[in-house]
């Protein structure tokens, strides 16, 4: 009996023991669904929300210039596209001392020295309204809340109360900016400034993006850069590439398109501006979002490299400063597409050796390794797209802005043609490389 008794009791006990292990397992289940639930919705609002920041707008820092004290720069951007939130990167890349930005504003431009009313916001850095900049270092500020719309233009101030030292700058901006005494910027307006072509500290603007939304950089030289178009008429090749672009995919998921090219500047060597190699590390992969690169240029490499500043350089040592582009771009994976060097017979007029038969040949034999070589994901045919079919080494006359290397706005609209059905390829696509 008490055997009996003793088996009824464990195996009630059992039985309660298996029930609650039962029940354990079931709220353990139903708990995680909640949480798996839960997680994936949050997921999702996240993604549809937060999207990630995204290049819109660049300039490389090129030179130093005279310093200023006790002024606002006001500076114009065109962004390529837009975002509900918005931030800036500044460099004092060529300073000799730190610099004190003792102020800073974004808005959207009205023309002129104009900001359209209401949309003036207050830049901050880390939570404060003044930024100190080490020597050769950049900075990036707080967002705000500023909707920018797609292919449109933006003014930042910069107020530097005391003297700044040598201003680091993009010397040929090909825009109007503006500048003014005191501390203006949070004016609407700034009568009575003097202008500059040039931008000053401002190196990057940045927008709030969908999750995919990608950017292409352009990088090279005064073509890239958009040497001789039409002043403040946004008329540079990455611009109408851009605007292209976006009415290709006007959906969220876009490819912005960063200008990073600089008048005077070689793959190889330092003349103007830090040569395109050295440079492509801060230039190029360190923009925010950039899953693409076209790289235009070797054109001042030939054409600087003979009697102006010797000796000569060969097409050789050019395809290996390619080469070695190609592979930091892949290595970051980039898809990276090379743009074919521009015929520029007749600009020895302006400079004299900057072409020649010996140029030309080498020209003809850094394109022929553009063309067929497998390394990069493309190439951009930009010296097909503009020269004339009956002078090849000469630029078309209906492209060209007078001095026979630079293109006008009409050539620079061509060129955005041909980097847009490049970049859209079938083989190559708009995607990240994998």
């Amino acid at each position: 009996m008490q055997n009996k008794n003793l088996h009824s009791v464990t195996k009630c006990i059992g039985d309660r023991d298996v029930r609650r292990e039962t029940m354990s397992a079931s709220l353990a289940r139903i708990v995680g669904v909640v949480l798996v639930t839960a997680a994936l919705a949050f997921a999702g609002s996240v993604s549809a929300k937060v999207g990630h920041w995204i290049g819109t707008w660049t300039s490389n820092a090129v030179e130093s210039d005279a310093p200023f004290e006790n002024e606002t720069l006001r500076q114009i951007v065109y962004v390529s596209i837009g975002g509900e939130q918005v931030r800036v990167r500044l460099s004092n890349l060529f300073g000799t001392a730190p610099l004190v930005i003792d102020a800073a504003s974004i808005g959207l431009h009205a023309g002129g020295s104009e900001v359209k009313p209401g949309t003036l916001r207050e830049l901050t850095f880390g939570g404060e309204a003044a930024v100190t900049i080490a020597v050769g270092a950049r900075v990036l500020s707080d967002a705000v809340d500023l909707a920018v719309d797609d292919a449109s233009s933006l003014a930042v101030s910069l107020y530097v109360a005391g003297n700044s030292g040598p201003a680091t700058k993009h010397t040929q901006a090909h825009q109007t900016n503006y500048i003014a005494d005191g501390n203006q910027v949070m004016e609407p307006d700034m009568p009575g400034s003097t202008t500059t072509t040039s931008w000053f500290w401002l190196t990057g603007v940045e927008v709030l993006a969908h999750p995919n939304t990608g950017a292409v950089v352009t990088s090279g030289d005064s073509i890239t850069e958009g040497y001789n178009s039409t002043l403040d008429a946004n008329a540079r090749y990455p611009d109408e590439l851009a605007r292209r672009l976006l009415a290709r995919n006007p959906g969220k998921p876009r490819l912005a398109v960063l200008n990073s090219g600089i008048s005077g500047n070689r793959l190889l060597t330092d003349i103007f501006g830090p040569n395109g190699q050295s440079r492509f590390d801060r230039d190029v992969l360190t923009q925010s979002g950039v899953t693409h690169v076209i790289l235009l240029e070797g054109i001042n490499d030939l054409g600087l490299g003979g009697s102006l500043f010797p000796p000569p350089v060969s097409a050789e040592q050019i395809i290996a400063g390619y080469k070695q582009v190609i592979a930091r771009a892949h290595a970051s994976d980039l898809k990276i597409l090379i743009g074919t060097i521009t015929p520029c017979k007749g600009f020895e007029a302006f400079l004299p050796g900057y072409w020649s038969p010996e140029v030309e040949a080498e020209r003809q034999a850094v394109n022929e390794w553009i063309r067929t070589t497998d390394l990069h994901d493309g190439f951009v045919d930009f010296d097909a797209a503009l020269r004339d079919p009956d002078d090849p080494q000469s630029l078309l006359e209906e492209y060209d802005s007078g001095d026979f290397l630079h293109p006008n706005d009409t050539g620079y609209a061509v060129m955005a043609a041909e980097a847009e059905r490049a970049l859209i390829a079938p083989a190559k696509g708009l995607g990240p490389r994998r």
